[in-house]
C-alpha cells in the first residue's frame, strides 16, 4: 500500500464559546514544508502544532489554516484594569502640562493595544486540548485522502512497470535471434571482402564470440528483472513513506534499460527499448507524488 502526498482534510470541535475550525492542504514536495497560518492566542502553541503537523503527515508542501470563531452573538470582552490606570494617570499628567482637553481621554485609552481584549485571544488548557484533538482529527482525514489517492497511484505504477516487464520478455526471446542475424551479417560480410576460401573460420568464431559476449544482455536482464520485482514488492509493504525508495528504484531500473539500448544493434530490440524508455518516464511521474 502507498501514500500519495496530495490531500485534503478539515475538522471542526466547538468547545466552551469557542468553534476551532483546520483545514489541511498538502502536494507533493522533497521534504517536510509547512504553510502555517495561525491565529494571534494559538502563536504560543506554534511549535507544537508544528510538531505535530510533521509527525502525522512525514513529507509534502503542507497549507494549514487554523481559524477560532466565538459563538454567540455578542463577543466577551476583558479590560485590563492596571494597564488603563497606568495610561490615564501618564496621559492626564501629560494633558495637564499641556493644557490638553481629558474629556475624550478614557474613550482613547480603550482603543490602546492590550486594553480591551476579546475572550477568543485567550485560549485555556482545555481549549488547547480540544484544538489539539481537532488537529489530529484533520490530519487523519488527510491521511485518508492520501490513501485514497494512493491506491489509484499505485495501480498506475503497477501498470507501468508490468509493461517494462512485458517489453522485457519480448527483447528476451529477440535476443537469440539477434546472434544468429550478427553471425550472418558477419560471414556475408567477409565472404563479399575477402572471399569465401580466404575466411578463417576458427579466428572467425573466437572473434564472434568475443564480440558476441561483449553485447550479451543477460546480465541487465537479469537485475532489470530483479529491480522490477523489488519495486512491486516494495509497494505492498507496510512502511508508510517509501517515495524516495521507489524513485531510487526508478533509477536502477533506467540504468539498465539505457545499457541494453547501447548495447542492442537490433532494430526490434531498439523499438522495445524505446517503449521501456516511455513507460519509466511515466512512472517517475507518477513516483513524485508518493508519499
Amino acid at each position: 500500500m502507498i501514500r500519495s502526498m496530495t490531500g485534503f482534510g478539515r475538522a471542526e470541535r466547538a468547545v466552551n464559546d469557542k468553534e476551532f475550525i483546520v483545514e489541511l492542504r498538502s502536494l507533493n514536495g522533497k521534504q517536510f514544508e509547512l504553510l502555517l497560518k495561525l491565529p494571534p492566542s494559538l502563536k504560543p502553541f506554534e511549535f507544537e502544532i508544528r510538531s505535530q503537523l510533521s509527525e502525522g503527515l512525514l513529507r509534502g508542501s503542507v497549507e494549514c489554516t487554523i481559524t477560532i470563531k466565538q459563538n454567540g452573538s455578542s463577543k466577551p470582552s476583558t479590560i485590563n484594569t492596571e494597564l488603563a490606570a497606568s495610561y490615564y494617570r501618564q496621559l492626564s499628567e501629560l494633558a495637564g502640562t499641556m493644557g490638553a482637553d481629558t474629556g475624550q481621554l478614557l474613550a482613547s485609552i480603550l482603543r490602546l493595544p492590550e486594553v480591551v481584549s476579546n475572550t477568543t485571544d485567550i485560549v485555556d488548557e482545555q481549549e488547547w486540548a480540544a484544538c489539539k484533538e481537532t488537529l489530529q482529527q484533520a490530519i487523519a482525514m488527510l491521511n485518508l485522502h492520501r490513501e485514497d489517492e494512493g491506491r489509484v497511484l499505485g495501480k498506475e505504477l503497477v501498470l507501468r512497470i508490468d509493461n517494462i516487464i512485458s517489453l522485457q520478455n519480448k527483447i528476451g526471446e529477440l535476443a537469440p535471434k539477434r546472434q544468429v542475424k550478427i553471425r550472418e551479417q558477419l560471414n556475408r560480410l567477409l565472404e563479399d571482402q575477402v572471399g569465401k576460401d580466404q575466411v578463417d573460420t576458427n579466428r572467425f568464431e573466437q572473434e564472434l564470440i568475443y564480440y558476441l559476449e561483449k553485447i550479451d544482455l543477460t546480465e541487465e536482464q537479469v537485475r532489470l528483472s530483479n529491480h522490477c520485482s523489488y519495486f512491486k514488492k516494495l509497494m505492498q509493504e507496510g512502511e508508510i513513506a517509501k517515495g524516495r525508495k521507489l524513485s531510487f528504484l526508478l533509477q536502477e531500473v533506467g540504468r539498465e534499460i539505457n545499457t541494453m539500448g547501447s548495447k542492442a544493434y537490433d532494430a526490434e530490440i531498439q523499438k522495445s527499448v524505446v517503449e521501456m524508455k516511455d513507460e519509466l518516464e511515466k512512472a517517475k511521474e507518477q513516483v513524485l507524488n508518493v508519499l
